[in-house]
């Protein structure tokens, strides 16, 4: 078991957690919540010894093993799989000695305890875990130092994996992870059998492969059982009640309160008085409900509705250099409201695809035809070591809005974000979160009319996340998104490609059916047939060729439909607002006072926009019943 006793850990003079105590049960497998900056990493750094706490301590068993991601594995001519291998340092150590040993008592002990730890399958663990994370038997062999950072990040999380340690520190070990390595990482850790502890804005993650939460909120530690949706339904059950007992208290030391000072100097009533007194100074205030609220993503719209298709690319290929092509043979259409999320391993394409749909590559042949006028923005995550360290964002934004006045510039800052406090901080000192959002607002500070989002959540908590999701949502332009954050892809996506293969092809079925895929050590790719690989399931008397041509035709069908759901739900969403906005106003009292006029016609135009609504929520009751009952008839 970890125990957490009174913990209290400052970092720069920051008081991160305070006198904080928490028990993990041992083969606890637990993911560690928290805003960004509350301390999570801090909380590993005590557990391994790297900081010293100011009060309190962690205690575990003596002979415990602490696993945790190196910062990269060495760059040295070693093969991936040598470097893994290495890393069981009691195996690594037997085999030394077995070389040498020529007490036949000690030799019997050394393979004794090798077939212990399992040591003959050692090689054929290893190339699985390397294989989980993308590397396939050709890239196992090959040294280190042929691969770049995030690769060898990769191979410092197999490392670590396959030493098997009792007690396995993971701090955000996805954010170097495509989707098909974030599955399998998911799937590993779920079977782990030993304890796991596990930092993660990943919602899926913490819930497929965890089975506690531990929740870093106001400098303290919450342990709840189970997984992410159920800390959020516990979280919020305590929360409401916690909400409630506070009104009751106040209420209570209001009644107190003023009994006592009525009373207080009556011979008759002062001994009651007395007592209610002592009474309130034995009531311990209940702690305040802190809600920390989460700045809104703001995308603008598109100034211009184009007509689709806004992309057409006949016959395309493209690459980095004359003699290769990444990939080739690229038949496609986007339309301007499409919502695609590029699927596929890294290194098989999808950021060169991204960079040809937003013009930063050329492509080598064919024939790709834009809509006049369009306005293309795209975010990648290594776009942020871009940023001029030494300018602010207040400086950053003025280089795209030269003339406008200063208040005009700090607006648009704030809608990217970013709070009063950090406009005028250097870039350099920005939070990963913040560099993020000032990125992404500046790329879309043009009113694109389709945004590319290349791994956009990296530095984000979920509740930005989350923020991100609904910014997508309203946004009315074109997205394309290449995410290993599965919540966010199903949340905002209506349409998978697969990038594999030398080409990019349609994807017929979903998330589901790829992780399935994926987990059965499958591969999705174009091939030369331009189709996908896909798991459906259909009737078993069709082929799978049928099933994939059924369940297209069918999604074909629906697609209208859908899209006439998906406008209703954004006319509702305004309306709503509107309505909203007409409440506010027409709660002033003066207004009928001072501006009758003004009054009866906002009454009348909030009663126009209910109306409308009324009709657009009778029309979604309508067409979304309608849809779901031709997909329960699948």
């Amino acid at each position: 078991m970890l125990q957490i006793n009174d913990l209290s850990a400052r970092v720069a003079g920051r008081l991160l957690i305070d006198h904080a105590t928490l028990s993990i049960p041992t083969g606890t497998k637990a993911g560690l919540v928290g805003r960004n900056g509350a301390g999570k990493s801090t909380l590993f750094r005590v557990i391994t010894g790297d900081l010293a706490s100011e009060t309190g301590n962690v205690s575990y068993p003596k002979n415990l093993r602490i696993g945790q991601v190196a910062q990269e594995a060495p760059g040295t001519e070693d093969s991936l799989l040598e470097i893994v291998l290495q890393a069981d340092e009691e195996r690594v150590a037997l085999l030394a000695e077995a070389e040498t040993a020529t007490d036949p008592s000690r030799i019997s002990d050394i393979h004794m305890r090798l077939a212990d730890i399992e040591s003959h399958s050692a090689e054929a663990r290893a190339a699985s875990i390397l294989d989980g994370l993308g590397f396939d038997a050709a890239a196992q062999a090959r040294p280190v130092s042929s691969f770049s950072g995030g690769w060898r990040m990769r191979v410092a999380l197999a490392a670590v994996l396959f030493s098997r340690p009792d007690l396995l520190l993971l701090d955000e070990p996805t954010n170097y992870l495509d989707l098909e390595g974030t599955l399998w990482l998911e799937s590993f850790v779920a079977r782990y059998p030993y304890t796991v502890l596990i930092i993660s804005h990943d919602r899926d993650v913490l819930n497929n492969a965890v089975n506690a939460i531990i929740h870093l909120d106001q400098k303290k530690l919450v342990f709840y059982r189970g997984d992410y949706d159920s800390f959020e339904r516990q979280r919020a059950e305590k929360m409401e009640l916690l909400s409630k007992a506070i009104v009751k208290q106040t209420a209570e030391r209001k009644h107190m309160e003023a009994f006592v000072e009525r009373f207080r100097a009556k011979a008759s009533k002062a001994r009651q008085a007395q007592s209610r007194l002592k009474a309130l100074e034995r009531m311990q205030p209940l702690a305040a409900i802190v809600e920390e609220n989460v700045t809104p993503f703001v995308f603008p719209e598109p100034e211009k509705a184009l007509a689709s298709p806004i992309i057409r690319m006949e016959n395309v290929s493209v690459g980095y250099s004359a003699e290769r092509s990444i990939l080739r043979g690229l038949n496609l259409r986007i339309d301007a409201d499409d919502r695609i999320a590029l699927l596929g391993a890294n290194g098989n394409g999808k950021s060169t695809f991204a960079k040809l749909l937003a013009e930063r590559l050329k492509e080598q042949s064919g024939q790709i035809t834009r809509a006049p006028g369009i306005k293309i923005a795209m975010f990648a995550q290594h776009q942020i070591d871009d940023l001029r360290p030494n300018e602010t964002a207040v400086q950053h934004v003025r280089r795209f809005m030269p003339d406008a006045p200063e208040s005009r510039v700090r607006s648009r800052v704030a809608q990217m974000g970013l709070p009063t406090q950090k406009m005028d901080t250097v870039a350099d000192s920005l939070s990963g979160g913040e560099k993020a959002r000032l990125l992404m607002g500046l790329a879309t500070i043009d009113a694109p009319n389709v945004l590319i989002l290349d791994e956009p959540t990296n530095h984000l908590d979920i509740e930005a996340r989350e923020s991100l999701v609904r910014a997508l949502n309203d946004y009315p332009g074109a997205v394309i998104l290449i995410s290993h954050d599965r919540h966010m892809v199903e949340a905002t996506m209506d349409r998978l490609w697969i990038v594999g293969d030398g080409t990019v092809s349609r994807y017929d079925g979903d998330l589901e059916d790829y992780k399935k895929l994926i987990l059965s050590g499958g591969r999705a790719g174009g091939g030369n047939q331009g189709e996908a690989v896909t798991v459906v399931d259909a009737a078993p008397t069709l082929s799978k060729v049928d099933q994939r041509r059924v369940a297209a035709e069918r999604r074909e069908a629906l697609k209208p439909l859908k899209k006439k759901i998906s406008t209703l739900e954004i006319q509702i969403t305004r309306l709503q607002k509107t309505i909203a906005d007409f409440d506010e106003k027409l709660g002033d009292p003066l207004l009928y006072t001072k501006e009758p006029a003004k009054a009866a016609d906002l009454s009348k135009q909030k009663a126009s926009a209910e109306k409308t609504l009324s009709k657009a929520e009778g029309e979604w009751l309508e067409f979304t019943t309608e849809h779901d009952e031709a997909m329960a008839a699948e």
